[in-house]
């Protein structure tokens, strides 16, 4: 069941057994249907986490009450509120499954022990940090100097095979376009 997170993990360092063995000790399973939670804005419980199936949305909920979707993950990728995990403050979104989802997930601590039991994973960590980092620069750019017909064409591109499991009130927000908007963007598509 944990397999797809080893192919993950091996395709940046080798493990042997007996460290996949510590990985899957310290890492938890936990399902979730569509609409539960992984992660509430503002509480202190806060999980880097790999995606067995499913798909999550990141999202704020502004002061006005409205969602603003900063991120959708899917299968076989990693998601993680970086500043929360990492320095151990309230969570900055929600994290929310938008169909029935299986997900690895490993705390603050749980990570701290991997890393002393298996070194090597800091040099995957790295790996994975730089990833994020630069997909939130990407995610900056495209918002700052694409139009939402540019976006909202990339993302169904890249996400050819989920786009179909994204309701257009989430993929609106995504855009950070109206309803209506989305609607005559794909109409002129």
């Amino acid at each position: 069941m944990y397999n797809p997170l080893r192919l993950s993990i091996e395709r940046k360092i080798p493990l042997t057994d007996e460290e996949w063995k510590f990985v899957v000790e310290k890492a938890e399973f936990i399902k979730l249907k569509k609409n539960e939670y992984l992660q509430i804005q503002d509480s202190n419980s806060s999980y880097e986490g790999f995606i067995l199936k499913g798909a999550f949305k990141t999202y704020i909920l502004n002061d006005n009450g409205t969602e603003s979707v900063i991120f959708f993950s899917f299968e076989n990728e990693w998601m993680c509120d970086l500043e929360s995990f990492y320095h151990q403050k309230p969570t900055t979104y929600n994290i929310k499954a938008i169909e029935d989802s299986e997900i690895l997930v490993i705390s603050k601590t749980n990570k701290t022990l991997l890393f002393e039991q298996v070194p090597k994973l800091i040099q995957f960590h790295i790996i994975m940090v730089e990833k994020a980092n630069i997909a939130i620069q990407q995610r900056l750019i495209d918002v700052l100097n694409k139009t939402s017909k540019q976006r909202y064409l990339e993302f169904i591109e890249k996400y050819a095979h989920k786009v179909d499991k994204i309701n257009n009130r989430n993929l609106s927000s995504y855009l950070g376009v109206s309803h209506e908007f989305l609607s005559k963007i794909k109409k002129s598509c």
